[in-house]
């Protein structure tokens, strides 16, 4: 019937030119780094594969950061640790982690690629200790306002002090000196991940509300920090790994029999041999019985979009069965319209975690700008070593497209140490990044 082309599913930061590891003795400058604290997200907590691990913990960029600072008199850094290298059972229905592994498509081709794990996953229970790393996957920026948070969210429920209480109430308990916070990311990322259809996007007075109240409350306890901005989300790998035109035809015959179709069923789409555009929904159409239009470039099919629906029965263009138009779902779909939602909020809120750390005297973490460049075709060069945007094979993402690998979480903790260094006169070393692993094949 079609054949399509694509990969199957998989934040990230940096530099074109070649950087170096840090040849200087470590100074705290003016900064106090005895008890330091990391508030965010899943970026934050070490999540990664689409879970969270052990592994992935142990190199998450706090924990990274963390070990530079103990050179200028940094004390321990303690987090919630998961036992299983494959992942917690925060809540019913979660899988444990990607990891990269052989399988038989609906077609008989087998393929390497992002299968989920076998192994056991950690039973969900407290952690039973305080911790310094408080990143909390799914959180937005007003959830750490919540009261209760703790029972609505699995992954805080760990090590939450207080079932009750709110994020920002745990701050003064951990008497923290210095900070780093990444928050912002899911009220945008939310709203991409669903396509655009059963989430949205926080309002931007409830964003500056809740930023400024978050750090507000860091900055009470007396502790100093940096804060990070917002990459533009649709730049990762799960947006970007699947092209618009990912429909490719291979033979003239399939070709024709796709455009007889589509003029019986009086769509003015015309298909040639090689890549098209996959065929969407569209609610507005005014076509009397099929709302569907083909994509346009710009817009995203995401990671999740089911492959053998595509590949076997015709999703995106014909049912194979029904041999009616057979559109992709709105929730595996960005549309234009989305997409510029996504990056005006992103920008907006940008600019207000600009005026809010000129304001509080924070440093500022451009992941924005980071993200932008690796994004590119030439990614980047550090200490040698190249990264970029591809999924599986730049190095920089993790299986589930979204989160870091090891080796960019290394490059992450490495802007954060650059904000610190140039807000408190600091020199912290960089994180040595050949030191850690992108994704691991088998």
């Amino acid at each position: 019937m079609k054949k399509v082309l694509f990969i199957i599913l998989s934040l990230a930061l940096f530099t074109s030119c070649e950087r170096k590891i840090s040849e200087y003795a470590a100074d705290k400058g003016s900064a106090n780094f005895t008890t330091y604290i990391a508030v965010g997200n899943s970026l934050t907590a070490g999540y990664a594969d689409g879970a969270l691990y052990h592994d992935g913990q142990v190199y998450s960029s706090p924990n990274l950061i963390a070990g530079q600072l103990k050179l200028a008199g940094g004390g321990n850094f303690v987090q919630p640790m998961v036992t299983s290298n494959y992942g917690v059972a925060a809540y019913i229905g979660i899988q444990p982690k990607f990891v990269l592994g052989y399988t038989q498509d609906c077609h008989g081709i087998v393929g390497l690629g992002p299968v989920r794990s076998t192994g056991a996953m950690d039973v969900f229970g407290p952690v039973g200790y305080a911790v310094n790393n408080m990143g909390i996957p799914g959180a937005k920026s007003f959830h750490l306002l919540v009261p209760g948070y703790a029972m609505m969210n699995p992954y805080y429920t760990r090590f939450a002090s207080s079932l009750q209480g709110a994020v920002v109430g745990e701050f003064n308990n951990l008497h923290p000196t210095f900070f780093t916070m990444q928050l912002g990311d899911n009220d945008v990322l939310a709203y991409a991940l669903a396509g655009g259809s059963y989430d949205s996007i926080t309002k931007p007075a409830t964003f500056y509300y809740a930023t400024k109240t978050v750090l507000g409350a860091l900055l009470a306890t007396g502790a100093s920090g940096v804060i990070a901005n917002i990459p533009d989300v649709t730049s990762i790998p799960y947006f970007t790994t699947i092209p618009y035109n990912g429909l490719v035809l291979t033979r003239q015959g399939l070709v024709d029999s796709v455009n007889m179709a589509m003029g019986l069923y009086g769509l003015p789409f015309h298909y040639v041999l090689g890549a098209n555009p996959f065929l969407i929904r569209e609610p507005s159409s005014p076509h009397p019985y099929f709302k569907v239009r083909q994509m346009q470039p710009g817009e995203m099919v995401l990671l999740s979009a089911p492959q053998d629906s595509m590949k076997c029965y015709g999703m995106g263009i014909i049912n194979a069965i029904t041999h009616l138009p057979y559109p992709i779902p709105d929730q595996y779909i960005l549309t234009t319209a989305e997409v510029t939602q996504i990056k005006t909020a992103t920008t907006i809120f940008n600019a207000m975690i600009d005026t809010i750390a000129s304001n509080r005297h924070v440093g500022l973490v451009d992941m924005h700008s980071k993200l932008q460049t690796i994004a590119t075709e030439s990614g980047i060069v550090w200490d040698g070593v190249h990264l970029d945007a591809t999924f599986v094979t730049g190095g920089t993402f993790s299986l589930d497209g979204i989160h870091l690998t090891p080796r960019g979480n290394a490059i992450s903790a490495n802007y954060f140490i650059d904000a610190i260094n140039a807000r408190f006169g600091s020199k912290i070393p960089y994180v040595d990044i050949t030191q850690y692993k992108g994704v691991v094949f088998p």
